[in-house]
């Protein structure tokens, strides 16, 4: 019998390695179940590295930079993001089920062993990218889980289309949408439970699978096993983890998770907005907008005249394809292309690099901007009420000396 055992992950005593940037570590053993840990730093949970803790009610956990270093985020590197605080305690996959049911001819509940002999595998490369990833920067600060740039990681992912699950199952004429919902439960009767929704278009064509693999291992129990909603190219929001339950309805899903929360302006390629001047006509966030980001040098560090360093970093998007990421060291007036290392997918960050010698002393800024192929590019300024969406060009300071 394969079973995975979750009790303990929220009790079991971690140690806290510092704060992110200090030099002098001090370590510490704490509870998570005393609410204590209230600072970021670097945790120590269950077959995962050490990351940096957001939450632990639930468990939020960014990656640090350096992992980023790989095209492929290892799994014990990869974010944590969960709404819910109640997970299940243990997952006993030979008596899982997944079920489809609704507005369908047939309702189903699919075993894993069925999931993976039944259906046709496919494997998709892509970016899990959280809508508030970033959130940390913006200005003015705006509420929620203050995430840096570790809030995203890129896997290789394999599992089954939902296009041919929901085909199995026979969508009745009237479908309209197809609701999602996982085995996180609300620590509460009155919170509303995590589940989001596709128009059934969306749903129907072949690009979301159900995952069951990533890069070529289970999906790690904090980052959803033994199922997980790949949906390429949209935020993180919609890749429902423990997925154990899809819905097809005939009419709009109501969920608080897609009628009040991870709104944003209509309209509004990246959701941008004025602190002073709030969007009246919001809707639920959907696409990645494109974005690069710094991965090395990290900020602040020390570079050697006349030695040549090699500036790196990633850039992606809702699946377009980078067309071109380029550098400006003269806060934007001029800029210098980079060159990109091959794609790895659409729906794959792709990495840039840019030669530099530094011929004098003193501070550095550069500034990257990434272009993907329907022209949409990156503002200099970019904000709204809820952190969401952050594709403002990024910064890096080094000091050569």
């Amino acid at each position: 019998m394969k079973h995975l055992n979750f009790i303990g992950l929220f009790t079991v005593a971690i140690v806290i390695i510092g704060f992110v940037g200090c030099q002098d570590a001090t370590k510490k053993t704490v509870d998570l179940s005393s609410n204590a840990l209230s600072n970021k730093g670097l945790v120590k949970v269950p077959n995962k590295v050490d990351l940096i803790l957001l939450t632990d009610r639930p468990f939020n956990l960014e990656t640090p930079l350096h992992y980023f270093l790989q095209d492929l985020t290892p799994n014990n590197a990869f974010f944590v993001r969960w709404h819910m605080s109640n997970l299940p305690a243990a997952i006993n996959i030979d008596t899982f089920h997944l079920r489809i049911k609704g507005a369908v001819k047939n309702q189903l509940a699919i075993t894993m062993e069925s999931l993976k002999s039944d259906f046709k595998p496919v494997e998709l490369t892509a970016v899990c990218a959280c809508a508030g990833n970033a959130r940390s920067c913006f200005n003015p600060r705006v509420s929620g889980a203050q995430w840096v740039n570790g809030g995203m990681g890129n896997a290789h992912w394999k599992g089954v289309r939902l296009k041919d699950v929901l085909e199995k199952a026979g969508v009745n004429s009237q479908a309209k949408f197809v609701s999602f919902n996982g085995m996180d439960n609300p620590p509460l009767a009155g919170t509303p439970d995590f589940v989001k929704s596709l128009t059934l278009a969306h749903a129907l064509d072949g690009e979301i699978i159900i995952a069951y693999e990533m890069n070529g291992e289970p999906i790690p129990m904090l980052n959803g096993y033994p199922l997980k909603l790949v949906v390429p190219g949209w935020y993180a929001t919609y890749w429902v983890g423990m997925l154990n339950e899809i819905t097809v309805l005939t009419d709009t899903f109501q969920g608080f998770w897609m009628k009040k929360a991870y709104l944003v302006p209509k309209n509004v390629y990246n959701g941008n907005e004025q602190p002073d001047s709030l969007a009246k006509n919001l809707v639920p966030i959907s696409k990645i907008a494109v974005r690069s980001i710094f991965v090395a040098p990290e900020p602040e560090e020390s570079i050697l005249i006349g030695k040549e360093i090699t500036i790196q970093g990633l850039a992606f998007d809702e699946g377009a394809g980078i067309q071109k990421v380029e550098i400006s060291m003269d806060n934007g007036k001029s800029w210098s292309a980079c060159k990109l290392d091959p794609s790895l997918g659409n729906y794959s960050w792709q990495r840039w690099r840019f030669q530099y010698t530094p011929s004098a002393s003193g501070k550095i800024v550069f500034m990257a901007k990434a272009t993907n192929n329907n022209g949409a590019t990156q503002p200099l300024h970019h904000w709204n009420r809820s952190g969401y969406m952050r594709n403002e060009i990024e910064t890096l300071t080094l000091m050569a000396h």
